[in-house]
């Protein structure tokens, strides 16, 4: 079978013009250079060169040989330094889904923005899903990351979960709510909104948002009135709006919701909320990456 290295020669003598002048630009003896042409010319079946007393030359078949031979080197090292950078993290497809509240915008996207300065080589492909579905499609190996919020209540074998960080909550009212003509200066207290209509309550076996709404209004004595219509997901936006109800949202909420939706600090300064980046226990070297920039930008 021909060699890379029988290749290599070949190809550097026919450049060069000389078996001397090859051998010097690679390093090894004039004697093994040309013994590695003979036994490729053996397996060939026929003479690459005509020896003369000036300089080698090639013959018909070392004419049709050699830029084919000169390809395959060529895609050879293509191969090796794309290997080396999918190995490396430095090139690939980055599989990577978000929660509906958790938006693509402000701090997170430039975060995104940064590890695809720093990776030019990689690309994204990004898809909202659940944190419960996220978590699944990760455990599966059909999605590299996911961007959801904690808490989580049902984890997944093989997948960590990793917090980002951490933003305050606000009450997101309709526009002709009183609340949003009267704000105490204090901020609202949870307590107020005891007989509101909220427009999302936790499901029994899901985290995220929802689950910690509540859980901060029964710290205030009392669980979320649940409103005629409920989303869990950004339609809650629109919900806000039409007048359905009120929700406890992210800051990060803001830059995506109606104009006219009115968000209300809370009085209680520990009402936040955590974002949480999942992936796999062994990522691969692009995940790692991605993971690791994320928490230098964040």
């Amino acid at each position: 079978m021909i060699s890379t290295r029988q290749l290599r020669y070949f190809v550097e003598i026919a450049e060069s013009g000389s078996f001397s002048a090859a051998a010097e630009r690679l390093f090894v003896a004039q004697s093994a250079l040309s013994r590695q042409i003979k036994e490729l010319e053996i397996l060939l079946k026929t003479p690459l060169f005509e020896r003369t007393a000036r300089q080698p030359r090639l013959t018909a078949a070392g004419e049709a040989f050699y830029p084919r031979a000169r390809n395959l080197l060529g895609e050879l090292l293509k191969a090796s330094e794309m290997a080396t950078q999918v190995g490396n993290g430095q090139l690939g497809t980055l599989r990577l889904s978000h929660s509906s509240t958790v938006p693509m915008s402000g701090r997170l996207l430039q975060g995104i923005s940064t590890y695809l300065e720093r990776c030019p080589g990689v690309s994204m492909d990004i898809v909202k899903l659940s944190s419960e579905a996220q978590l699944e499609e990760i455990a599966d190996g059909r999605l590299d990351a996911g961007l959801l919020r904690l808490p989580v209540l049902r984890q997944r074998e093989g997948v960590r979960i990793v917090p980002l960080y951490s933003e305050r909550l606000l009450l997101a009212v309709p526009p002709n709510h009183p609340l949003a003509q009267d704000t105490p200066a204090g901020g609202i207290d949870l307590a107020q909104l005891r007989d509101e209509a909220f427009i999302s309550i936790p499901h029994p076996q899901r985290g995220g948002l929802s689950y910690l709404s509540a859980e901060l209004c029964m710290r205030a004595g009392f669980f979320p009135k649940a409103a005629r219509v409920m989303s869990r997901k950004t339609t809650q936006l629109q919900l806000i709006q039409a007048g359905f109800g009120i929700a406890l949202l992210p800051e990060s909420m803001q830059d995506i919701a109606p104009a006219n939706i009115h968000f209300l600090p809370l009085a209680d300064p520990d009402s936040q909320s955590t974002i949480a980046l999942a992936c796999r226990q062994a990522p691969t070297a692009l995940v790692e990456q991605f993971c690791q920039t994320l928490h230098e930008c964040l």
